[in-house]
């Protein structure tokens, strides 16, 4: 697993996990073998849920990596509530907050240290950009951080 393998560069390893998954999946005992017929009427499907694997990461494979995860919502009332459940929860360096509606202009950082909004500039920019940047300083400073704790110790 990529995690473990990364647990060796300690606070040099990053995880950017933007890939959306599926909350959802349906278990292979539970696929259908054939073509189901439209004409057998509706049809009843129970989806398992997928678990969770940033608290593993995070506690177990790479504890001291900068671990960046994202949320996206639909309704902005509990998106940065969500965000803020999910840094603490699962122990997040910044969770990335976006709604459906405006994923590509405007995104929220959210730290232990509070929020930041970053926007796209223009339409020919991508929010991408700006959101890399500051997320390479912030790992940045967390390597720095543990060359503070070194020098403390010698």
């Amino acid at each position: 697993m990529v995690g473990t393998a990364m647990n060796c560069l300690g606070r040099q390893g990053m995880f950017y996990l933007a890939a959306a998954v599926s909350d959802f999946y349906v278990p292979w005992e539970s696929m259908a073998k054939h073509k189901i017929e439209s004409a057998s009427g509706p049809l009843n499907m129970q989806l398992n849920q997928v678990p969770k694997m940033l608290f593993i990461l995070r506690k177990q494979w790479a504890p001291s990596a900068f671990c960046v995860s994202f949320k996206l919502e639909t309704d902005p009332d509990i998106l940065l509530q969500k965000a803020e459940a999910a840094l603490r929860k699962y122990g997040m360096n910044v969770v990335v907050a976006n709604e459906l509606a405006n994923y590509k202009d405007v995104v929220v950082m959210v730290t232990s240290n509070g929020r930041t909004t970053v926007r796209r500039p223009s339409k020919e920019d991508d929010v991408e950009e700006q959101l890399i940047d500051l997320l390479v300083e912030m790992h940045s400073e967390h390597i720095m951080q543990l060359n503070q704790d070194v020098h403390k110790l010698t």
